[in-house]
């Protein structure tokens, strides 16, 4: 490579779905997944749901001699999934957590105990610094009812600001991962409008895989069909970003998925479809500016949607917390009323009748328990509260930024 200033390069983005104990044909997906991106080469191999560090372990092992970099990004209860995979060498990893992710209690849908974040490497490739993130945003669950859209909404401009202020090192900035977003969300058009982002897909000069690019298909034998019932063709969930800054330009020549099984195997690598993209990267003779698009009027009228959403969910997140607030209270109250007639029962002015000890130490024991479980959700309610309020406030400064510069 050496004087030639463009750069071919083959980027890898897959949703893996290993989650141990829990995911069908988890190893033998993985072994898959290894063998082929030994045999095809990529440049760069983004992976997120990779929750067993096992697993990771492995295909470090498998793909040590094509890919000598790389790197584990470890958050939460149960790891963030996340892993990046790198031919070139990596100068440096930052890991951000997103501040809000779900709720604790709703054991059924995890996301609150994988630590949902965003993984950045700095990587060299011997002209340029480009740096990748992977990267996935709380899960949607139900379309027609989003609990959690001002959560993802949160993290999705908790990503673009942290792109923005993570990207002036780089010379080509990457982003890969499920974004639990359709192309016309809010989120998403938030996310590549105040970054100044683009999409792989739409940007594409050839392309080959499923229709629209979808990459959670129902003919996939690990989707829940049910849920994409509204969506005959599949929903395009995952996605490879990128943009330029400096003096280079980048130009994505080929976008492809997978579409369904492996080649020769009867199972897909996982429940989405992989994404593969050749960008081309090319020097310019002159430095060009770090366009965020942040002129355009109509990502005022983006960032007057998302910051409309966040504020129903904190009217919500307040509700939350004023009734676990009370039940809290009502709970010490009646520990308190128990306390009293205890009191009383010792001071003989119960003379003569017998003391439900049993009964008695049973309430109190249910009074304890809602007291410390209504605390607990307070707090955290609390935190979502101050969390949204400051989301919504800097979504304010940068609304008024955009109208005055407009």
């Amino acid at each position: 490579m050496e004087g030639d200033p463009t750069l071919c390069l083959r980027v890898f983005d897959l949703n893996c779905w290993a989650i141990r104990y829990l995911s069908k044909r988890r190893q033998e997906r993985v072994r898959l997944i290894g063998d082929t991106l030994r045999q095809e080469g990529f440049d760069l191999v983004l992976l997120q749901e990779v929750w067993s560090e096992r697993d990771y372990s492995d295909l470090k092992a498998k793909l040590g001699g094509c890919y000598p970099f790389s790197h584990y990004f470890r958050s939460g209860v149960i790891g963030s999934g996340l892993c990046v995979f790198s031919r070139f060498p990596i100068l440096d990893t930052l890991l951000y957590q997103y501040s809000l992710n779900g709720y604790p209690y709703m054991l059924q849908h995890g996301d609150w105990f994988c630590g949902k974040s965003v993984g950045l490497v700095l990587a060299w490739g011997g002209h340029n610094h480009f740096a990748p993130r992977s990267c996935q945003l709380h899960a949607e669950y139900c379309r027609e009812k989003d609990a959690y859209l001002p959560h993802r909404l949160v993290q999705a401009w908790e990503l673009a600001q942290f792109i923005r202020h993570t990207s002036k090192a780089a010379d080509v900035v990457l982003l890969g991962g499920d974004l639990n977003m359709h192309p016309e969300d809010v989120g998403i058009r938030l996310l590549r409008g105040w970054t100044g982002l683009r999409d792989a897909f739409a940007e594409a000069t050839r392309f080959e895989g499923c229709e629209d690019g979808c990459t959670l298909v129902p003919n996939n034998c690990f989707t829940v069909k049910t849920e994409l019932l509204p969506f005959p063709l599949g929903i395009r969930i995952d996605y490879i970003l990128y943009k330029a800054i400096s003096s280079f330009t980048v130009k994505c020549e080929e976008l492809k998925t997978t579409t369904g099984t492996a080649p020769g195997m009867d199972i897909p690598f996982s429940d989405h479809e992989a994404v593969m993209a050749t960008l081309h990267i090319r020097r310019q003779g002159q430095a060009v500016g770090d366009n965020l698009g942040t002129a355009e009027p109509t990502l005022a009228d983006v960032v007057t949607e998302a910051r409309t959403e966040v504020g129903v969910g904190l009217r919500a997140a307040q509700r939350q917390r004023y009734s676990t607030g009370r039940m809290a209270v009502l709970a010490l109250l009646l520990l308190l009323l128990q306390a009293v007639a205890a009191l009383g029962a010792l001071a003989g002015l119960a003379a003569g009748q017998p003391f439900p000890k049993l009964s008695f130490s049973l309430l109190a024991f249910l009074a304890i328990g809602i007291l410390l479980l209504a605390t607990g959700l307070h707090l955290f309610h609390t935190m979502e509260v101050k969390m949204l309020q400051g989301t919504e406030e800097q979504m304010r400064m940068a609304l008024r930024a955009l109208q005055e510069h407009l």
